[in-house]
């Protein structure tokens, strides 16, 4: 017998100690962003001409991007291929894409010099440019996902429009209109997110394409022709491990128990992603020979041994055990390790590999930095949670409903 599965709100205390906890994070980010629009960005950052990328860009958005992939594999998996027991974790990653890829633009918008141009790549393209192709390409899929979001958003109104005083007698016509929009969009559903997981694709491995191009400005390590497909599939990679994490978090944060067998089953499919992933690495760095540079034992080549161990070696054991994938406690650590290793890869390519010729000083990340990236991730769980607590997105089983500290009416 198959069991029933809903997403409702979730109806918890909103407040608790972890939340005040990232809302101070979110202010003290808050507070370096203003002063950053009203002082510029160098009087709060340690960029310069040699170093004009951060850990803004290699954090919050090479990074984010690839850590919010789990909307699109999870689209794939559940609505492309037609995997229909997966359903359960679609509503969670699509939000959490929706949340990061967000941030990503934002994060792109305070990384700009002259913010306040950021509209330009919309009328001025150029299409020789791997970085118009990402810009474009987010923008686009950004659209998408909100749209994507839509028929939870019309789950919670329609039937339940009651809007106060004198707008009361506008309910009836709302309710029709959010009804009508509803089924249309419900036929062409297919569309977007069919067009999602095609503009995820061409976006994570231009991201990849953006590096290739500084050419001998990045370490040999990492510098190579296939760094757009390594993108793409260290993306491909960290889907359903983020999937997993944000599953686990969100269950033991409002009382529910994890989905063990939809995880255990996306944990069987991460090991022999993580594998191909492997292969591809370290067949670049044979091929090309740079594995001479591991040799050297510096700051360089420890980090290049921590992005294949932590990342990608000891996780993809850790999935391929059936008794790790059973475990809450394991599949959480493995899917930490393959997030680690993402963000690694992402500061690796972006911030360690880069030697500009002519810097008379290493980057390193001023307080600002820190606290406004940490702040965008502090404010991105916290929507997260609001958002969860007035709109059906994590589903529990109405045939086990006496196991949930949540109560459906």
């Amino acid at each position: 017998m198959t069991e029933e599965i809903r997403a409702i709100p979730m109806d918890k205390k909103y407040f608790t100690p972890i939340v005040i906890g990232l809302i101070i994070l979110a202010a003290i980010g808050g507070i370096f962003l203003l002063l950053r629009f009203l002082f510029g960005i160098g009087f709060v950052t340690n960029l310069d001409t040699q170093h004009p990328w951060g850990i803004w860009i290699g954090v919050d958005v090479a990074a984010g991007v690839a850590l919010a992939a789990g909307g699109f594999t999870s689209a794939a998996l559940g609505h492309i291929m037609n995997k229909s027991n997966y359903e359960v974790v679609i509503r969670p990653a699509l939000l959490t894409a929706l949340l990061g890829y967000t941030f990503v633009a934002l994060s792109v918008c305070i990384d700009l010099g002259r913010y306040y141009s950021i509209w330009h790549p919309l009328v001025f393209w150029n299409g020789n440019s791997a970085l118009f192709e990402v810009g474009i390409c987010v923008m686009t899929y950004v659209s998408v996902l909100y749209i994507e979001f839509l028929p939870i958003v019309f789950e919670k109104f329609v039937g339940n429009v009651n809007l106060p005083g004198i707008f009361s007698k506008f309910n009836g016509s709302i309710d029709k209109l959010l009804r009508v929009l509803q089924r249309y969009l419900s036929k062409a559903m297919f569309v977007f997110i069919i067009a999602g997981v095609v503009l995820s694709c061409l976006h994570q491995s231009s991201l990849g394409t953006l590096m290739v191009i500084s050419g001998s400005k990045m370490h040999p390590l990492w510098q190579t022709p296939i760094l757009p497909l390594l993108f793409l599939l260290s993306a491909v990679s960290v889907g359903f491990p983020m999937i997993i994490m944000e599953s686990i978090i969100s269950s033991r944060s409002f009382g529910l128990k994890p989905e063990m067998k939809v995880l255990s089953k996306l944990g069987k499919i991460v090991g022999p992603l993580l594998g191909i992933y492997l292969a591809f690495k370290i067949g670049d760095v044979v091929i090309r020979k740079s594995f001479v540079y591991l040799n050297d034992l510096n700051s360089v080549s420890i980090m290049f041994f921590i992005e294949l161990l932590v990342g990608v070696i000891i996780p993809m054991r850790m999935f391929l055990s059936k008794e790790v994938r059973k475990s809450p406690t394991f599949i959480f650590i493995a899917s930490i390790l393959v997030v680690i290793g993402v963000l690694i890869n992402r500061i690796n390519c972006f911030l360690v590999a880069y030697n500009p010729p002519y810097a008379v000083r290493s980057y390193f990340p001023s307080a600002g930095e820190i606290f406004v990236t940490l702040g965008f991730i502090s404010l991105e769980i916290l929507l997260f949670r609001l958002i969860v607590k007035y709109f059906p997105v994590i589903s529990i089983p109405i045939s086990m409903k006496h196991k949930y500290s949540i109560k459906i009416k």
